[in-house]
């Protein structure tokens, strides 16, 4: 017998507190770029508010459906680590982690790295909101049914070298969405290497003017 995971929040939730922020805002509709988590989180305000969502870009992302390939064990295994709680630790953690999600077509920058891992430890470490969110994700089942009638406009992109959500997710997901393009960008892992950002705004930028 199958059973079904829990969490304290669903996705389902972080999409509905995303539509809250545009309401606060006074936002009648946005153009909607997610990567990972967070195109999980855009492909569901995509569903559930299409009127709000005047086009989606879903990066590094999944329909959520079982059949895909999962991520490789070993960088799963390394992001599952407990995170440490001192500086200099975190930050050889966070790099150590940006080292294995990098893909072999993108020379990573670990000065920029080492930077980032120090303005993330100076805004605080939530090792707890990290779990719910891996709770949310393992929770939240399949999209793929629902995303087959998705009328918004929609932009995939992905790396061939991810080792985290394997390039068939993508293609799973641009081939589920009726209409959407798909950009497969060569060498790309699970980050956004900054050498990349040119053919990535580029294309976000021109899917936004649909």
């Amino acid at each position: 017998q199958r059973k079904t995971a829990s969490a304290p929040y669903s996705l389902r939730d972080m999409a509905d507190d995303a539509i809250g922020l545009l309401n606060a805002l006074n936002i009648e509709s946005a153009h909607i770029v997610g990567r990972s988590m967070g195109s999980m989180i855009g492909q569901l305000m995509a569903i559930h508010h299409p009127e709000r969502t005047k086009t989606l870009t879903s990066m590094m992302s999944s329909t959520g459906d079982r059949g895909l390939p999962p991520p490789n064990p070993d960088v799963l295994s390394i992001l599952l680590e407990p995170e440490p709680t001192d500086r200099e630790n975190f930050v050889d953690h966070s790099v150590r982690i940006y080292k294995v999600l990098s893909g072999s077509g993108f020379q990573l920058d670990e000065t920029r790295v080492i930077e980032w891992s120090h303005e993330s430890y100076n805004r605080g470490l939530n090792p707890e909101g990290i779990a719910r969110q891996f709770a949310a994700i393992i929770s939240s089942g399949s999209r793929k049914e629902v995303l087959k009638s998705l009328t918004v406009p929609t932009l995939v992109i992905h790396g061939d070298a991810d080792p985290l959500v394997p390039v068939e997710c993508g293609i799973d997901t641009a081939n589920t969405i009726p209409g959407a393009k798909l950009i497969i960008i060569k060498g790309l892992g699970h980050t956004l290497a900054q050498a990349a950002y040119p053919q990535i705004i580029d294309a976000i930028s021109r899917h936004a003017t649909y």
